[in-house]
């Protein structure tokens, strides 16, 4: 199975020969990658080299013109270095535009903490307008990036090395899809949560609803599948927490808990592999069973 990135790069490849006023910016990363397509659009693939601030003004200056821009890097390097570009070329100037990063929470942890980025979904969720897809497969990644491309409005597209065996059926306007019934409690698997959340959950009588698209976030159906027990528990990839406020707001008007896991605050500096920060942050299946087995009501 090809990456998230892969994925990324051959789709939005095709996407700027069908789309004429589709435009790719890069900062070095992946540039080779989109080698093929600068070559064949030199106008429309645009490598501003390691300057990230840059990167994120040339996109929003593009929007101005009436261009769809896909912005493109490193997540730390996409969202928290150029964040006041973010926030002010794109939301500030009313201009839509496409952020598609890489590098997830710890992707790549021989990088260090430099190319860590588990703080990115949060960050975005002080801004307004934004909608947020995390993906959990290659195939869901094609379908929300050629669903963003056809539209106007600012989307930030969250890839992983981390994915899902199977794809989904997934839209950005479904809302959260239901993948297991249960009556005990529901948890919320986002993205390449999705397997560990399953294999966690083996037997528990509990709902799991998978999430690909965060924000705007699904309300509706939370409601829906947390009932009159409304014990909530959502897991995502990135920093434990960030969607808690949301669901808290989705069952305001009844009795509810939320346990929100994901990547915790503490920076773990032996970097080792990816497999090791998801046991090290209790995402692996073993880690998620203990505390949502502890969290939920008998």
């Amino acid at each position: 199975m090809d990456t998230m990135r892969d994925r990324f790069i051959s789709t939005a490849s095709r996407l700027l020969h069908e789309e004429p006023r589709l435009a790719v910016v890069l900062a070095d990363i992946s540039a080779d990658g989109f080698e093929p397509a600068r070559r064949a659009h030199p106008d429309r693939v645009i490598n501003v080299g390691i300057r990230e601030q840059l990167l994120v003004g040339a996109g929003a200056g593009m929007a101005l013109t009436g261009m769809r821009p896909i912005v493109h890097t490193f997540a730390s390097f996409l969202v928290e270095r150029p964040f006041e570009q973010v926030k002010l070329d794109f939301g500030h100037q009313g201009v839509g535009g496409i952020l598609v990063s890489a590098g997830g929470s710890y992707d790549w942890p021989a990088g260090g903490f430099t190319h860590m980025a588990p703080g990115d979904v949060a960050l975005m969720d002080t801004l307004d307008g934004w909608t947020v897809h995390v993906p959990g497969h290659p195939d869901e990644a094609e379908t929300l990036l050629r669903e963003s491309v056809a539209g106007d409005d600012r989307v930030y597209v969250r890839l992983s090395l981390q994915a899902n065996r199977e794809a989904l059926p997934v839209s950005g306007t479904a809302g959260f899809t239901v993948v297991r019934e249960g009556r005990r409690g529901t948890v919320i698997a986002v993205g390449p949560m999705l397997d560990n959340v399953l294999a966690a959950t083996e037997g528990l009588d509990v709902t799991v609803l998978y999430a690909t698209t965060v924000r705007p976030f699904d309300t509706a159906g939370v409601r829906r599948a947390a009932g009159a027990n409304a014990d909530v528990v959502i897991v995502e990839p990135y920093l434990a927490g960030t969607s808690a406020a949301a669901a808290g707001e989705a069952l305001i008007d009844l009795p509810h808990r939320v346990l929100g896991l994901g990547v915790g605050r503490a920076e773990l500096r032996r970097y080792g592999q990816l497999e090791e920060h998801l046991t090290a942050h209790g995402l692996d299946p073993r880690g998620l069973r203990e505390r949502i087995t502890g969290f939920l009501r008998p």
